[in-house]
């Protein structure tokens, strides 16, 4: 697996402001998927890797982070967590869409990864 960075966030405390401020600078438009509101999906055809802006919570209102696919994300937490990083959202299912997690490394930076979709069992 070559660990390619997948998807990036660009998120604050008002969504629609600041998908609006990138959309009227770089042009980048996309929608919300159905039950999240002020994410709005900008594909990679707009901007090389495909990303969101959007409304961020109050526990983090603002950040930028970008996601690298994994196979298996509570390997790579475990090893996050003994070279010095620090779990911040756990490995998260959503239907349908996507599973993922969150960490800060050792400076402080907050990345995400994404797990690869798996084959079926046979």
């Amino acid at each position: 697996m070559s660990h390619k960075i997948v998807h990036w966030e660009l998120m604050g405390p008002d969504g629609g402001a600041l998908a609006g401020f990138y959309r009227d600078l770089f042009g980048w438009s996309g929608e919300s998927p159905p039950g999240f509101d002020h994410y709005d999906m900008i594909p990679a055809e707009q901007a090389g890797i495909g990303g969101a802006v959007g409304q961020g919570s109050a526990d983090t209102p603002a950040y930028l982070t970008m996601y690298v696919e994994v196979d298996h994300i509570d390997a790579y937490l475990a090893r996050i967590e003994a070279s010095g990083g620090r779990t911040v959202m756990a490995r998260t299912v959503l239907p349908g869409m996507v599973t993922f997690a969150m960490f800060a490394d050792p400076a402080g930076n907050l990345m995400g990864l994404v797990e690869a979709d798996m084959p079926p069992a046979e």
